[in-house]
């Protein structure tokens, strides 16, 4: 049985909207009606209201009835446990590596990405981002479980919004790939004690810094909005 093809225009401005949220352009508890979005981004309703309701499907808005539409609230707790996740699934992960017979050929391609000299490294903050998700998506990847994968590839979106925000300071991007890099060393040598030590502060950190970070955002986008509010 075939799927049903995606509507390529919902598909834009499903994209257009979540660049929006994630970008805190759509601050979490705005209020909004599907007919404001439609005029907003010039598109009719069917297009937008299949957006609408994958975001809420996603988890990242929320609709009721007779009240319209609101960005969720970011909820800390939440991802402090999916982050905990993370850490229980990338540990089973590589613990598995370490008992291989063979180096997975994902070890090898990262090696290339990561064990690199400075002047080689990225330094765009979105890239970099693409690249964190990826390393930690091969790790599991290699793992060969394709259930454990595919957990950790939902995992990976739902905390995508603010885990991409580590990489606007250098000095963040500096500690990803001298982390990375020790992490692949730990692996190929199979010191899996060492590594899981590692992974753990290494995610750990990540998710103090975002949580930070984010509330920092957060703030200075409520502001800017306040003050466009009085101008009007």
């Amino acid at each position: 049985m075939t799927q049903p093809r995606a509507n390529p225009l919902a598909e834009q401005v499903y994209s257009r909207l979540k660049e929006d949220i994630f970008e805190f352009r759509l601050l979490p508890g705005d209020h909004f009606t599907e007919t404001d979005m439609a005029t907003r981004y010039a598109v009719s309703r069917t297009p937008m209201r299949d957006a609408l309701y994958r975001l809420e499907r996603e988890g990242f808005l929320q609709v009721g009835f007779r009240r319209g539409w609101k960005v969720r609230n970011l909820d800390f707790a939440h991802f402090d446990d999916l982050y905990n996740l993370r850490i229980i699934l990338e540990s089973a992960a590589i613990e598995r590596i370490c008992q291989m017979a063979e180096h997975p050929q994902q070890l090898r391609d990262l090696k290339d990405v990561w064990l690199v000299p400075k002047n080689e490294r990225e330094t765009d903050g979105r890239c970099v981002a693409h690249l964190d998700e990826m390393f930690h998506m091969a790790l599991v990847a290699a793992a060969a479980n394709q259930e454990m994968a595919r957990i950790h590839t939902q995992l990976t979106e739902k905390i995508r919004i603010i885990r991409r925000l580590d990489f606007t300071a250098n000095n963040r991007i500096e500690a990803t790939y001298q982390e990375h890099g020790k992490l692949l060393q730990l692996l190929l040598r199979r010191k899996f004690v060492e590594a899981s030590l590692l992974l753990r502060s290494h995610i750990e950190q990540s998710k103090l810094e975002v949580r930070k970070i984010t509330l920092h955002r957060l703030d200075e986008a409520q502001r800017a909005s306040q003050l466009a509010e009085k101008k009007h």
